[in-house]
């Protein structure tokens, strides 16, 4: 009898143990090529994001994938990868919005209906016959937060960044579309919510149109190049830190690790 009730401790501590949060917790990203880009010259922030992760204290997985949206992210079973690894304390940072625009049913089948809400519209591969129901941008942000969430662990919504696209001497934002529909995504999964959009935006102006050319390719207003990367990862961490509650404490560093 005594056995079993030790074999019973036991199966519940091990229990209690599955459910705890870990001593050191993942940071996952997950996005598009802004985020993670393999186009040589190329780089997204969530590459130059690891000089500022204290190592002890984190890892850090970025999972974004160029070409994605917020529909075919989780369509590809891309989400499924990185929901299945989610461990209590764990972090799950989202960027999408670069690639949710366009019609429905064009080919690429990439684009989320504009907004935050939950209307659906169903659509047809006219190569495959495969029938889609697709989703609004912000449902799918919420999907991934919820779905975060029931696992234990916390979800950031981030703004997209901006495109080198400018006018009367101010980069364009996306105050009235998709940061618009991301912060709002964020409130109601009651997930954080960083407005890199704007954390960035802010940084161009400063800088001026000539200096922030330098950050992108000649002929690609979208993707940065290294140097690029390197100023919205600062912007990120940034925005991070200043979240209530201060839930990256002490998992970020001050300064970026020096490159070895």
């Amino acid at each position: 009898m005594l056995r079993i009730g030790c074999y019973v401790l036991l199966a519940l501590s091990a229990g209690w143990a599955q459910d705890a949060p870990q001593a050191r917790p993942t940071i996952y990203l997950i996005g598009d090529s802004t985020v993670n880009n393999g186009t040589k010259g190329q780089m997204g922030w969530g590459t130059a994001m690891p000089p500022w992760v204290a190592a002890d204290k984190a890892g850090l997985v970025n999972r974004a994938r160029g070409g994605r949206s917020s529909r075919t992210f989780l369509r590809e079973g891309l989400w499924a990868e990185v929901a299945k690894l989610l461990r209590p304390g764990d972090f799950v940072l989202m960027q999408f919005g670069h690639n949710d625009g366009g019609g429905l049913n064009d080919p690429r089948g990439r684009a989320s209906i504009k907004g935050n809400g939950d209307e659906t519209a169903e659509v047809t591969d006219a190569a495959t016959g495969a029938k889609e129901t697709v989703h609004s941008y912000g449902w799918y942000l919420r999907t991934y937060c919820q779905e975060a969430q029931a696992k234990g662990a916390v979800p950031v919504v981030l703004s997209p960044v901006p495109r080198n696209m400018w006018k009367d001497g101010k980069v364009g934002r996306s105050s009235n579309d998709y940061g618009k529909w991301a912060k709002e995504a964020a409130e109601a999964s009651k997930a954080a919510f960083v407005d890199l959009n704007g954390l960035i935006a802010d940084r161009y102006d400063a800088l001026g149109e000539a200096a922030v050319a330098k950050l992108f390719g000649p002929t690609d207003h979208t993707h940065t190049l290294p140097d690029g990367a390197r100023l919205n990862a600062e912007c990120v961490v940034a925005g991070l830190k200043a979240l209530p509650g201060d839930p990256f404490r002490g998992l970020l560093l001050a300064q970026p690790k020096p490159a070895e």
